[in-house]
């Protein structure tokens, strides 16, 4: 998932793939937020898929060049949520479930594709899927993560009484040099290989997801 990406093809590639995957993520949190009534992303100019409105371009730099970086995060005023914890955790899954979603729409497409073409899909598209699915899923898996700032530290809030969690709150400025130790370090790779799958392992989301599509496409015969 992480590491020097100097490959030019791939980078070219991943250019499209990480507007697309952060764009749809960004906004995904700004639009439950707004079912949720704050309208603070509405007026922010963040309920866009224009990538403009969402991408930091040193976020994305690192992101071409690592595969690790960071968006512009989507403002939120917890004062407009009728119950802050809850709905903070909805908002911060609606990120990684947005890219499970593409992921799992990419998967239907090229399935077809792949069998239709034996296998033989040109390079470059072949590469742009491929990219695609790896991309969204693990960007997906990874902010599930329970470390701030990813959202999977939101969802882990919801769950922490009340008494506890300013104490807890305190040491989330030190959360994202957590994250970089860990993830330069190759231990975050290590224990989300596994459990995205593919390449990576005989289980994992990202085989689900192929077994459901192949089973989808089975009933559909």
């Amino acid at each position: 998932m992480f590491g020097m990406n100097f490959d030019l093809p791939t980078m070219l590639v991943d250019i499209p793939v990480f507007l697309i995957a952060l764009s749809f993520h960004e906004l995904s949190h700004g639009f439950i937020a707004f079912i949720f009534g704050d309208s603070t992303a509405k007026y922010d100019g963040r309920l866009s898929l224009n990538p403009i409105r969402h991408v930091d371009p040193i976020g994305f730099v690192f992101m071409i060049l690592f595969h690790f970086g960071w968006a512009k995060p989507v403002m939120i005023n917890m004062r407009n949520l009728k119950k802050p914890k809850r709905d903070m955790a909805f908002i911060a899954l609606s990120g990684p479930i947005s890219n499970f979603l593409l992921t799992f729409i990419c998967l239907l497409i090229y399935y077809p594709l792949y069998y239709y073409y034996r296998g033989m899909i040109p390079y470059i598209p072949a590469l742009f899927i491929n990219e695609f699915i790896r991309i969204n899923i693990s960007l997906a898996v990874f902010n599930l993560i329970p470390i701030p700032p990813l959202d999977g530290s939101k969802v882990l809030d919801a769950f922490i009484p009340f008494k506890y969690y300013l104490r807890v709150m305190q040491y989330e400025r030190y959360g994202f040099i957590i994250l970089i130790v860990l993830v330069f370090t190759g231990v975050i790779s290590a224990i989300l290989n596994p459990v995205i799958g593919g390449d990576y392992g005989q289980h994992g989301i990202l085989n689900g997801m192929l077994f459901l599509v192949d089973k989808i496409y089975f009933f559909l015969k």
